[in-house]
């Protein structure tokens, strides 16, 4: 074995001092990190990752994965935890991918950011077994956070890495981490706060409600992220831009049958029914729409639609829905 290691970097303080420790004996560190478009730690890009990597110093490779693991994430082995989060068939994944790039970059082990008793579902001690054992890293899979609480690994036995410079760090608090960054002069880091998309209540219920309603893809997944949604009929939902932003977003996620929604005349959000060309639909979907803009409190209002890729507008007047109707349909 050589001195060079394959750390899986997701930006988070973990990840940091893993690869931290591991500089700090001289080991020679690559950087990776996996991404996936709707629903990594992080976010839906690899920006955490790219910030942490210049503050440590190190080169980063960035891997989009979104459709290889879109195909995992629809039937997970060890199923989801409390929403729909497939968290130990994800790091089962993302290692056995860290797995096969260590040879190609001439690593001889791997390094994550794990820590025992942190995470309720991916990082108990069986769980964290279970993973080792299903990607194949089993002795070559280093958790430096909590390598004295664990059995040692190749590394660790053949005297590549200092056991007794790694750490006991165990639990959901974080002093032990921030006691840490602040020796290693780490001042720059995300809160723990945040984390996968798929842990959050919010977010899975749209998940849960694509899967049940559509087809799942990457494109319906990422546009769960945009916008406030609302299930019309089973064939139809509006989704809602709530800045310009997301108004931009929404509109370059236009597909064919997409109907488009503005206010006519007044400001008001850019929005989209998909799924359904029933007039019924369209109405309910205007009246949803005109509750979010500031003249919910009028008796009409005049919306203008159109298919998304026509020219031809259509206009309807309606009753702005109630707050019950919205709290109803919302997702």
């Amino acid at each position: 074995m050589n001195k060079k290691a394959i750390v899986l970097l997701s930006g988070g303080l973990d990840s940091m001092l893993a690869a931290r420790l591991m500089t700090e004996q001289n080991i020679e560190v690559i950087a990776v990190n996996y991404f996936v478009r709707f629903a990594m730690c992080g976010g839906a890009d690899s920006s955490s990752a790219v910030k942490a990597a210049k503050m440590l110093r190190l080169d980063l490779k960035v891997f989009d994965i979104t459709e290889e693991y879109l195909e995992m994430f629809k039937n997970p082995r060890h199923g989801y935890g409390a929403n729909i989060n497939p968290c130990i068939d994800c790091k089962i994944f993302m290692l056995k991918k860290a797995k096969d790039y260590m040879k190609e970059a001439g690593a001889s082990f791997l390094v994550t950011g794990e820590v025992l008793g942190e995470r309720p579902m991916s990082q108990r001690r069986d769980a964290l077994n279970i993973i080792e054992r299903d990607a194949g890293v089993r002795g070559i899979l280093l958790r430096p956070l909590s390598a004295k609480l664990l059995n040692p690994t190749i590394p660790e036995k053949e005297g590549m890495v200092d056991r007794a410079a790694l750490m006991d760090i165990s639990g959901r608090s974080r002093k032990p981490q921030m006691a840490l960054a602040e020796k290693f002069g780490i001042k720059e880091y995300p809160t723990p706060a945040g984390g996968c998309l798929l842990t959050d209540p919010g977010f899975s219920n749209r998940v849960k409600d694509l899967i049940r309603h559509d087809s799942v893809n990457v494109k319906e997944l990422e546009l769960l992220a945009v916008g406030r949604h609302f299930r019309i009929s089973d064939n139809a939902k509006v989704v809602i831009g709530r800045d310009e932003d997301e108004n931009n977003m929404l509109e370059s996620q236009l597909k064919k049958g997409d109907i488009v929604f503005k206010i006519k005349d007044k400001p008001g959000p850019f929005s989209i029914l998909r799924g359904s060309l029933r007039e019924e639909d369209i109405s309910s979907a205007a009246a949803i729409i005109a509750y979010h803009t500031k003249f919910k409190n009028e008796n009409s209002l005049e919306i203008n639609y159109r298919d998304a890729f026509s020219d031809t507008i259509k206009t309807i007047a309606v009753k702005p829905a109630s707050l019950e109707m919205v709290e109803n349909k919302r997702l």
